[in-house]
């Protein structure tokens, strides 16, 4: 795939103070955006020029799905793809076959480093069950539609955001299954609402939904999957990563003739480890969208100034930041992952701004559903890593 140029972009996306919305609590509370509390930003947002969108930042996301399209191929005929990238060897036929069956991926989000004005630069991609779907989808543009009635927001402006119809019409185009269920942890009120929503999308699609606790999959006589009323589950949507779904009890049931179709696919394992990123730059050095990356014990080019992460952490943990400038030399977040092993990235490190004169970093989730870029939302930290304990969520507008 031939690089394409860019075009020289004027304005920087900013980040700007708004009112808050009074009854904004209210509203979360009664739509069952439980982690709202720690988590959401009603007093400011983000402006893209629209230009920065149309020219930069939405061929760069449709490029970089295409290209990670490429790299699930590749790994569905060369081991060496899903050995290097920490695919479990017993799940490598179950990926194989799930890619040429054609099992449909609903969401991906690809998380960037993104000014406004540069070349967006991908630092991770989250294609198994990532997280803030429910905030980007309908959180965001509730907000965005109340602060434009109150005109605290330019006139003419809009946001990027057609997450919500989009994900309707992918339930709609998916094969029939009745129901289907959106399973879930219990214990894991970010995850609930996140299958609750996707529920609901489905039902507005008109497919009937089913709602469980993922701790609640029974296994039939005949090896499939059932629900606590002991119907067969023949369509699971899971809010729950395939690396952990693969040691439930019933894992050996997510395989075989009587296994059920799963969102996302088994085939999304692929781009759920960081080393994609790796083979990503392997078969398409030099890209503009993309950041040099190596596995860990191949590193020895890699530049002082890089990011070390593990194959399959999440949410910032385990993230290693060398660079001279740092104090120490380096900076690191704590957690359960390494034992899997890692990759190493060039630092490229997330555009900062201030929040009331304390300075943090943001960065840009751009969201494919169904194979199509349909919107984005913003994360901020006060450090360069952004960690789930310590980041919001910040809605955004684009003016023209």
């Amino acid at each position: 795939m031939r690089p394409r140029p860019y075009p020289a972009a004027r304005v920087r996306m900013k980040r700007i103070a708004v009112p808050a919305r009074p009854d904004w609590e209210d509203t979360a509370r009664r739509l069952g955006f439980a982690h709202h509390e720690r988590y959401w930003t009603d007093d400011a947002c983000y402006l893209f020029q629209r230009s920065a969108i149309e020219t930069l930042l939405r061929p760069a996301v449709d490029e970089l799905w295409h290209m990670a399209l490429e790299v699930v191929e590749r790994a569905s005929r060369d081991d060496e793809v899903l050995a290097t990238i920490g695919v479990p060897a017993a799940a490598w036929d179950g990926v194989r076959q799930s890619w040429r069956r054609g099992d449909p991926s609903l969401v991906t989000r690809f998380d960037l480093a993104f000014d406004g004005a540069a070349p967006p630069k991908l630092h991770e991609c989250n294609g198994d069950t990532p997280g803030a779907l429910y905030e980007a989808a309908v959180f965001q543009w509730l907000w965005f539609e109340d602060q434009m009635a109150h005109g605290h927001l330019p006139q003419g402006c809009d946001q990027f955001n057609r997450l919500h119809d989009a994900l309707v019409e992918a339930f709609g185009r998916m094969p029939q299954a009745t129901p289907i269920h959106f399973a879930a942890s219990a214990r894991n009120a970010e995850d609930r609402v996140w299958a609750l929503y996707l529920a609901d999308c489905a039902r507005q699609a008109g497919r009937e939904a089913a709602a469980l606790d993922i701790e609640a999959i029974g296994i039939d006589g005949a090896g499939g999957l059932t629900d606590l009323e002991d119907r067969p589950i023949r369509c699971l949507v899971k809010a729950y990563r395939w690396q952990l779904l693969l040691q439930e009890p019933f894992a050996g049931a997510l395989g075989g003739p009587a296994a059920p179709a799963a969102i996302e696919p088994l085939w999304k394992l692929v781009l759920a480890s960081k080393g994609a990123l790796v083979w990503l730059w392997r078969m398409f050095p030099g890209h503009p969208n993309l950041l040099p990356c190596w596995f860990e014990g191949e590193a020895a080019a890699a530049p002082a100034a890089c990011a070390v992460k593990p194959l399959f952490s999440i949410k910032g943990h385990n993230v290693l930041l060398r660079d001279p400038a740092l104090p120490g030399g380096r900076a690191e977040t704590a957690g359960p992952y390494g034992a899997e092993g890692r990759i190493v990235q060039a630092l490229h490190y997330l555009p900062r701004f201030d929040r009331s004169c304390v300075p943090v970093w943001a960065t840009v989730g751009a969201w494919i559903v169904g194979g199509r870029p349909e919107g984005i939302g913003v994360l901020e930290a006060p450090a360069p890593i952004i960690q789930d304990h310590a980041c919001r969520f910040v809605p955004h507008a684009v003016v023209n």
